[in-house]
């Protein structure tokens, strides 16, 4: 291709302001990143984009890591490939409704009848306002799109090269059926079923929540050590930390080698308060250690419970309701006056309340034995809540995941084997997490705002669920909401009564739609097409800390479904860490909105800070690395319109002089370094070797060059000097073709230099490119390391080295001396061994005209380089 150079479109004074929006609105005019569909699935390189949680706004740790992935995309773009690349936006789940609650001021009712004329307030008041299911999803939908608008603007802003024709809603019409033909394709298969079962609950909430979810804090208590009562009349000492949980407890446990307790294995101790007869039971689980070595198994205080309950078959006593509270009737076994007289006192109560209640009656019965003794101990919390989990019992459904199915999760572990990771050692986090797996995903959820379970259940003559033949809707009517719509063949009059039906209340956890992005995104029931030329795609680019969550659940509901990975590759981002080396969260309060320094730094320069952040760790936040990607942008708009100023330059134009090869060879080394980079997901490292070597392009070869690049011009051009030595006679055929050469190579370097930084800085890159080459520099070719080396042939890439270390030598003597670097030397020594003077000689006429040499003696010497000067 000829290069050309419009001398009009180089501006005088070229500046960084305004260039997000020119090209962001050029961009979408000119289509440049919408994807070609027509590309065979070999042609297509599609990215599982991760859509953000629309629930108020982005921080920098979503510039952080989407920079990486926009990043690859552009590379892989350069490199031929037709770039899949949607948007999607998360905004279904908790997050959502607890905006919209705080924003309007109200709380879902269900049990309220739509009003169509509701009218949210402006200003949430001190007391939340009661509305319908319908009127807070209409709510929820209507904040969603405020959101997600802010948040494109903002993406356009920061230049993600995403085809903004192929977004969606995770709440949208298609993706909720996706997400409901999957489920029901899950159950016809047997991996999805209903189960009565403990289920881990937050009482903020009054949700269930899964393993992935679940969070452990360090907390204090207190042990209380309480006397139960023998038959014969003796005391056991118990250690618990829940002693409002006295009327849950079923049974006593110590292990099994215990010697204090091998007596009392089988026989029954009366608990305290209550006076309920319950079994000392032996299990591995108890620890010796820990307290008095003999714990109560409560209906529900943690999963130990949960364990011991199911393995020795214990009864149920359950106390504690989904508001937290104690439920207003005693549970089975506390039929004495005695035992509903104490219960009477927890009715109501919160666990906090209930265990002072408790420790009050204890003290005063004589049954606690000195004061509690404080300690602290972790304490499992649902990630987004405030109060500890309490354990109920609940009817929830379940996708097999393999964590109680060892084939499965052996399947799981090398489909983890399968997929290649960036960085490879995430895949331990991965392995860790489906090795530790307890249990099946809980996908089921009792919130308003997300995908709704898809069934029915028929009612019998007592209008009682029949849970075990739910009504499936047909894959044609999906999405449906069965809480608002009768299924086929049956009528609203049907709804609740007597073999009538009832809709399932629950929605699904926003994993179990987010794990279906690929399908989402590949538009999986609506183009099969289209699906067939993405999927499986090619990277999923995420977070670390969700390898658990939306990692793992991805594989799972590919591998169910088509028997496949959904993508070959994970990209695997870090944190960002504020000042005091935190995370930065909305959780903590220390995160950093990106607006204001997107504008203030530019966008190029914030993605310059993200991009120096490695595959899969984390990195501090730092102004200070914007402000050298802003003053990287700077040089680069200041180089290309220097290298643009001699005018046309042909890419036929030889090269010919031995530094002008040299740089060549130095640049062909570093195209295939950012290359090997890029192929392994490794932004960082290909934006390091990039900029390396553009610093030591402009700091040493510009300088070197600066003279024989202006040739016969130079006399003209301003500020030139008089006399000047130079290499070669003004005029000359040799001094024609040296200027010819260093001009050329100048291109070369600059048509390359600009596609390298294009894909970490796509704006100033593009306006250089607009200046002199024709459309744009995102769907230019990637540049080949063999095609620079050919021409550069077999240069010498050292001699570069040898010149900017001589010119250095002779800037420092200027600099000592106190002198101005454009004073002229009369007389420069140069010594070394005769190998280094002769890689000198090749180079010594640019060196004398960068260094303003009047007379160059060499002189064979011992050891390294060395340059004396006479001014």
């Amino acid at each position: 291709m000829t290069l050309t150079h419009r001398r009009t479109g180089v501006p005088e004074r070229p500046v960084l302001d305004g260039l997000e929006e020119k090209w962001s609105r050029r961009w979408d005019e000119s289509g440049v990143f919408v994807f070609d569909r027509s590309k065979s699935r070999d042609q297509v390189f599609s990215n599982d984009t991760p859509p953000p949680t629309v629930s108020g706004s982005l921080h920098v740790g979503h510039v952080f890591s989407y920079t990486h992935t926009d990043a690859i995309a552009r590379y892989q773009r350069m490199r031929g490939k037709e770039v899949f690349y949607p948007m999607g936006w998360d905004d279904n789940g908790l997050p959502t409704e607890r905006r919209v609650q705080n924003r309007f001021g109200v709380r879902c009712e269900p049990a309220l009848p739509y009003d169509a004329g509701f009218t949210a307030p402006e200003k949430a008041g001190s007391q939340q306002i009661p509305v319908s299911r319908r009127n807070f999803i209409e709510l929820c939908k209507r904040l969603t799109v405020e959101d997600e608008k802010a948040f494109e603007e903002l993406w356009r802003y920061l230049g993600l090269s995403v085809d903004w024709t192929r977004t969606y809603r995770t709440i949208g019409a298609e993706a909720r059926a996706t997400s409901q033909f999957a489920f029901l394709r899950n159950l016809s298969r047997g991996e999805a079923y209903l189960s009565e079962a403990p289920t881990l609950w937050d009482v903020t909430f009054r949700t269930a929540v899964a393993q992935a979810e679940l969070e452990d804090r360090e907390r204090e208590a207190a042990y209380h050590r309480l006397a139960f009562h023998g038959a014969d009349g003796r005391k056991v000492m118990i250690d618990t930390t829940r002693p409002e949980l006295l009327p849950a407890c079923v049974a006593l446990v110590a292990h099994p080698d215990d010697a204090r307790y091998l007596e009392l294995f089988g026989t029954t101790l009366r608990t305290p308060l209550f006076g309920v007869d319950v079994p000392v039971m032996a299990h591995p689980l108890a620890d010796p250690e820990k307290g008095s070595g003999i714990a109560m198994v409560c209906t529900f205080g943690d999963t130990t419970d949960v364990t011991w309950w199911r393995e020795l078959r214990l009864p149920t006593r359950p106390v504690i309701g989904w508001d937290g509270r104690f439920l207003a009737e005693p549970p089975a076994g506390l039929d004495s006056p005695q035992a509903r007289g104490a219960y009477g006192a927890l009715v109501g109560a919160t666990a906090h309340t209930a265990r002072e209640r408790v420790v009050e009656m204890l003290r005063a019965s004589g049954d606690m034995e000195s004061d509690p003794r404080p300690m602290t101990h972790a304490v499992k919390f649902f990630e987004k809540g405030g109060k500890p989990l309490e354990i109920v019992t609940t009817r929830q459904w379940y996708l097999r995941n393999g964590g109680r199915d060892v084939p499965l999760r052996e399947e799981l572990l090398r489909r983890g084997g399968e997929l290649r990771w960036h960085p490879e050692h995430m895949r331990v986090r991965y392995e860790n997490w489906v090795g530790g797996l307890n249990g099946d995903w809980l996908v089921s959820r009792q919130r308003f705002f997300g995908v709704p379970i898809p069934l029915w259940y028929p009612l019998d003559a007592e209008g009682k669920p029949d849970y075990a033949r739910p009504i499936v809707p047909d894959a044609a009517s999906l999405p449906v909401d069965p809480s608002a719509e009768a299924p086929h063949g049956r009528t609203e009059r049907q709804r609740g009564r007597p073999h009538g039906f009832t809709g399932d209340p629950d929605v699904m956890d926003t994993w179990a739609t987010s794990s279906l992005t690929p399908q989402i995104a590949g538009r999986w029931l609506k183009d099969p097409d289209l699906f067939a030329r993405v999927f499986p795609m090619d990277v999923r680019p995420q977070a670390h800390e969700i390898i658990r969550t939306w990692l793992f659940a991805t594989v799972v509901r590919a591998h169910a479904e088509h028997g496949v990975l959904p993508w070959k590759h994970a990209a695997i981002s870090g944190w960002i860490l504020d000042p005091d080396r935190k995370k930065m969260s909305k959780s903590q309060g220390n995160v950093v909105t990106p607006a204001a320094l997107l504008h203030q730094h530019g966008s190029d320069a914030v993605r310059y800070w993200a991009a120096g952040g490695r595959p899969g760790a984390d990195r501090a936040f730092d102004v200070g690395q914007m402000k050298i990607g802003r003053r990287l942008a700077v040089k680069i708009l200041n180089a290309s319109r220097f290298v643009l100023s001699f005018g046309e330059v042909s890419a036929a134009t030889p090269v010919t002089e031995p530094l002008d090869l040299a740089m060549l060879s130095e640049l062909a080394a570093t195209v295939e370094e950012a290359t090997a980079a890029f192929e392994d997901f490794d932004y960082a490292r290909a934006l390091e070797h990039t900029e390396k070597f553009f610093w030591r392009f402009c700091d040493d070869y510009l300088e070197l060059v600066k003279e024989r690049a202006y040739g016969a011009q130079s006399e003209d051009r301003p500020g030139a000097r008089d006399g000047a030595p130079s290499g070669s006679p003004p005029g000359s055929r040799d001094a024609a073709a040296g200027t010819e050469s260093a001009r050329a190579a100048l291109m070369a370097a600059l048509d390359t230099l600009l596609r390298l930084f294009a894909p970490v800085l796509p704006f100033v890159t593009e306006e250089v490119w607009s200046w002199w080459a024709p459309g744009s520099v995102h769907r230019a070719e990637w540049p080949v390391a063999d095609a620079i080396r050919e021409r550069a042939g077999a240069a010498d890439g050292g001699l570069l080295a040898t010149a900017a270390e001589a010119v250095s030598a002779v800037r420092r003597a200027k600099s000592a001396a106190k002198v101005s670097m454009r004073t002229e030397v009369a007389k420069a020594v140069v010594s070394g061994p005769r190998a280094v003077l002769d890689r000198f000689a090749l180079v010594e006429a640019d060196v004398r005209a960068a260094g303003r040499i009047g007379v160059v003696e060499r002189r064979v010497g011992d050891g390294a380089l060395e340059v004396s000067v006479s001014l």
